[in-house]
């Protein structure tokens, strides 16, 4: 198999990949689901998936362990008190930067 055909193959079959959950949703549910515990479980998959992807990133992305905790105790620590996006991520990474420049 020659390279630009795998290419070709590879990026084909990564479309139908990605393209086969969204569609199918579509073309399965035509009514709109009833079930509380369905929508309850589909409300809540794109925060879980974009938490699982995140949040293994926080730990790895200063270098050091203690900095990247002190940052994320920070941001949880705002985020529990309900501050704004842009605050809760600009004091984590503050917090982060000054103990990571500490250590």
């Amino acid at each position: 198999m020659s390279k630009e055909l795998y290419f070709f193959v590879a990026a084909v079959v990564m479309a139908l990949v990605s393209y086969i959950p969204r569609a199918l949703p579509v073309t399965l549910f035509s009514k709109p689901i009833k079930s509380r515990f369905i929508r309850s479980f589909l409300y809540y998959v794109p925060y879980a998936v974009l938490g699982s992807l995140t949040f293994p990133g926080i730990f790895y992305s200063t270098g050091s362990l203690g900095a990247s905790l002190f940052g994320t105790a920070a941001a949880l620590i705002l985020a529990y008190f309900e501050r704004s996006l842009v605050l809760v991520a600009a004091v984590a990474v503050a917090v982060a930067f000054a103990v990571g420049f500490v250590l």
